[in-house]
């Protein structure tokens, strides 16, 4: 069973072939999104902190079409291209998932489509 593809325009759509999200199960499971503004398709500059809230907004829009929230993420990838935005990242946690956020792993990684410092992939469950 392969799922049902999750698609909108309220988050970047993908930079290759692949889609936002797919729901099999009762589970979503989101792709990676780096921060790209929707509205202009351009990567956000700024510091660790900035992409990060763009990231979770473009994730938040991709759960809100698969008529879900933040509330329903149980695990997250994030992969950084310097483990020190770790910190930065848990600021921006603490005001998306105030209580009891999901798991977690943080991954170092060389390098990030369209040189982006950060990127984060959910997965969420009805």
């Amino acid at each position: 069973m392969r799922g049902k593809v999750i698609s909108t325009d309220s988050a970047p759509g993908a930079v290759g072939l692949y889609s936002q999200a797919v729901r099999v199960n009762g589970m979503v499971f989101c792709s990676g999104q780096i921060p790209i503004d929707p509205t202009s398709g351009q990567l956000v500059d700024g510091d660790a902190e900035k992409q990060a809230t763009q990231i979770i907004e473009n994730l938040k829009a991709v759960l809100e079409s698969a008529g879900l929230g933040l509330e329903h993420v149980v695990k997250t990838t994030v992969y950084m291209v310097s483990l020190d935005d770790y910190a930065a990242v848990n600021e921006v946690y603490k005001k998306y998932f105030p209580k009891d956020p999901p798991a977690r792993a943080a991954v170092a990684v060389r390098e990030l489509p369209k040189r982006a410092r950060l990127e984060i992939e959910a997965i969420a469950a009805e």
